[in-house]
């Protein structure tokens, strides 16, 4: 854990720093309050000097959408194609992350926040972050998604096609769109080689919130085993195993990628994108050259029951942004000894696709998901 250091009514004062993105503490810290101008804090930040709020929590709210209008003065500008604009458009996220980042808070050593009008956000860290142990120093933004997380977990989000409520934890990608869950509810069942004699098993590779573990289950599948390499993912899996009361047919495994042993359906849904992350949640959508896909693929053939087949769910967005070519993910299937039984695809449904002020418009409204069926060639 990290230190940050401010002056305060000129007395030196410290607190842990954290950073779910790991980003190091601020070496310049001003203590900010209601008084602060929209257009000075914006400046400061822009300077690389972090604010620590002491005022009213509304206001430090207000204040940080001022801000955010200030750094949207100047939209990311398109690139020649459609790899640069993507380019761009992350570079500008990244600009505004940092910039809006450096408006702090203080939570106390029992995770509450000594401000005016300040919700009870004890919970939610303590969710977040585990129990408390001393006071901290975290962005407002990152505060703000920590609330919003405790919401989404608290509320769940409605999955039509489980009839059910998924619970998403913090750092953990919500099933908000529902595309790839309706390929999985949908798609042929594999008939294992004893023709169904025995217990249908499969494998949720990078499961998540559990969601796709519980699809199958619904449908059918005797024995899921779910996977994931981040320890908050097993967390929610178990939790929403639990909810939706799968335990006996739903086991939740990890950290790792594959379990030991063999199934009769291989399931895996891969972030989209061959990028870098840049927080906990984005992992979901992000994958630095394509990793988990290519892991997947590769790993594939060795974890199939005989007649088994591996579904591949994976948007061609990728493509579309100039990110991957349209070849490589067939050589990749190729190279790993697989044929493709089936494709089902499906059409965006989510808002950003409607956005036309989004910089990567025609690649979102033209973007397809589909669930390849593989099977050992």
């Amino acid at each position: 854990m990290s230190t940050i250091h401010w002056t305060e009514s000129n007395t030196p004062r410290s607190a842990t720093w954290h950073s779910e993105n790991a980003t190091p503490p601020p070496g310049r810290v001003a203590v900010a309050d209601d008084r602060m101008k929209a257009d000075t804090a914006h400046r400061l930040a822009c300077e690389g000097t972090a604010l620590l709020w002491r005022g009213d929590f509304h206001n430090a709210r207000q204040l940080l959408r001022a801000m955010g209008r200030r750094v949207d003065r100047k939209p990311p500008r398109r690139g020649a194609g459609p790899a640069e604009s993507f380019h761009l458009y992350r570079r500008a996220r990244g600009h505004r992350a940092r910039v809006l980042g450096r408006l702090l808070v203080l939570l106390d050593e029992d995770h509450s926040l000594d401000l005016r009008r300040a919700p009870d956000v004890r919970l939610a860290c303590t969710e977040a972050y585990g129990p408390p142990a001393e006071p901290t120093v975290v962005s407002l933004t990152e505060l703000l998604g920590v609330i919003g997380a405790h919401q989404w977990r608290t509320k769940g989000v409605e999955v039509p096609a489980l009839g059910a409520r998924i619970h998403p934890h913090y750092g953990v990608f919500s099933p908000a769109r529902g595309e790839y869950v309706d390929l999985v509810a949908r798609a042929p069942l594999p008939v294992p080689a004893d023709h169904g004699a025995g217990r249908r098993t499969a494998f949720d590779l990078g499961t998540g919130t559990g969601v796709l573990a519980a699809v199958l289950a619904r449908r059918g599948v005797d024995r899921v085993l779910a996977t994931d390499i981040s320890p908050r993912a097993l967390v929610c899996a178990r939790d929403n195993v639990r909810r939706l009361r799968l335990g006996g047919r739903i086991d939740v495994v990890g950290p790792g990628l594959f379990p030991d042993g063999r199934a009769d359906l291989v399931v895996c849904n891969p972030p989209w994108v061959p990028a870098r992350p840049t927080s906990a949640v984005e992992q979901g959508v992000y994958d630095p050259g394509g990793s988990m896909l290519r892991s997947f693929l590769d790993g594939l053939t060795a974890h199939l029951e005989p007649g088994g087949e591996g579904w591949l769910v994976l948007s061609d967005l990728a493509e579309r942004l100039g990110l991957r070519t349209r070849r490589e993910l067939p050589a990749a299937m190729e190279t790993a000894g697989l044929r493709v039984v089936d494709r089902i695809d499906t059409g965006p449904r989510h808002p950003r696709a409607r956005d036309t002020a989004d910089p990567l418009h025609s690649a979102r409204t033209a973007e397809i998901t589909s669930l390849w069926r593989l099977a050992a060639d």
